[in-house]
């Protein structure tokens, strides 16, 4: 890929959650300290909500890799729509703790408390974080409360952490979990990055991938990647990463803003979820008399408008798909040729 040509030591902008990559702005900072504070507290729950790709399983990861207490057992799970039995067996799995043959809920139960008792008598304590804490029905979120109430000596057992999307903030809300938000000892809602926080992390990530320029990406760029992105984390990794490719197809040493908007083009269903198609008037009124065939309401030249349209944006899909195919072939030729530079380098050495 274009690693090489940059002089990166790996890609910057992937996708995996890597807490190397960890940048906190003022809001990830706060929803960090808010989880190692619910930490030290060692009881209730922490949640943590904010909008897709603002980087929620990033702090978790962060979190679980900065944990340095040797006493406390963490997991994670990532959830689906799982019932409160289905939750218990998740969290026995993740634990690894032995159960019998007949998983009852009552049986889970016995296993998960005893488990968790055998932690305190070691002077140790689980933590629970559950990514994707938005999926969970109602009474699934109840069961994570009714866990809390194992105690010894007037001290929980095992603590939760809750991260999801803003759907999770409806579900707390209901009015049948007024016993789960007393519980709820901080919270903390992420937010997209503002320009200047965007390119402060762009720098950050190119620097933890080991470059040591400054002017790949000109201060005017960031702007307008923002306004590709909204700002939004995941986004700018799969768009950057993509500028980063184009440049590398290019031979561009500097990041231009006629390089974005042309990647930007080029990705506009990626980025916006859907093409803007064009929507053609009815020949027909709303409601057609089909007793008496009204003739349709529309003007020749009208209609003729519309398909001119339809067939201008599927000249432009056609232009766009071909300019892509292009970049390709140039892409995988690039690749033939420092093939073919390296192992003639490897050759020489061989003969010396």
């Amino acid at each position: 890929m274009y690693e090489s040509y940059y002089g990166f030591t790996e890609r910057p902008f992937q996708l995996t959650p890597d807490p190397r990559f960890f940048f906190a702005t003022k809001h990830h900072q706060r929803a960090l300290s808010y989880l190692q504070y619910g930490l030290d507290q060692g009881e209730g729950f922490i949640v943590i909500t904010g909008p897709i790709g603002t980087g929620k399983t990033t702090i978790a990861r962060n979190l679980l890799n900065s944990i340095a207490d040797q006493n406390i057992i963490a997991a994670q799970l990532v959830t689906t729509k799982l019932s409160p039995q289905e939750l218990l067996e998740l969290i026995v799995a993740e634990f690894n703790i032995p159960v019998t043959s007949n998983k009852s809920k009552a049986q889970l139960l016995q296993s998960i408390e005893k488990f968790l008792v055998n932690l305190n008598r070691q002077g140790k304590r689980a933590l629970l974080i559950v990514d994707e804490a938005q999926n969970l029905p109602i009474e699934t979120v109840e069961e994570l409360r009714m866990l809390s109430n194992f105690q010894l000596n007037n001290k929980p057992l095992i603590q939760s952490f809750l991260l999801g999307q803003e759907e999770l903030k409806d579900i707390i809300d209901a009015p049948n979990m007024e016993q789960f938000r007393q519980r709820i000892i901080a919270s903390a809602h992420l937010k997209p990055l503002s320009v200047e926080e965007l390119g402060h992390y762009v720098q950050h990530r190119l620097q933890q991938a080991g470059y040591n320029k400054a002017n790949l990406f000109p201060k005017k760029t960031f702007a307008l990647i923002h306004q590709k992105t909204l700002g939004v984390p995941r986004k700018v990794n799969i768009f950057i990463d993509r500028v980063l490719l184009f440049g590398f197809l290019e031979d561009l040493t500097e990041i231009s803003t006629e390089a974005i908007e042309e990647v930007a083009d080029e990705m506009a269903l990626e980025l916006t979820g859907s093409l803007q198609k064009p929507s053609l008037e009815s020949s027909t009124n709303n409601k057609p008399d089909t007793l008496t065939h009204t003739n349709p309401k529309v003007k020749p030249s009208e209609n003729l408008e519309g398909i001119c349209e339809v067939l201008r944006e599927v000249d432009n899909i056609l232009e766009t798909s071909i300019k892509q195919k292009i970049k390709m072939t140039k892409y995988v030729d690039k690749l033939l040729k420092q093939k073919s530079r390296a192992m003639a380098k490897a050759n020489i050495k061989a003969e010396l």
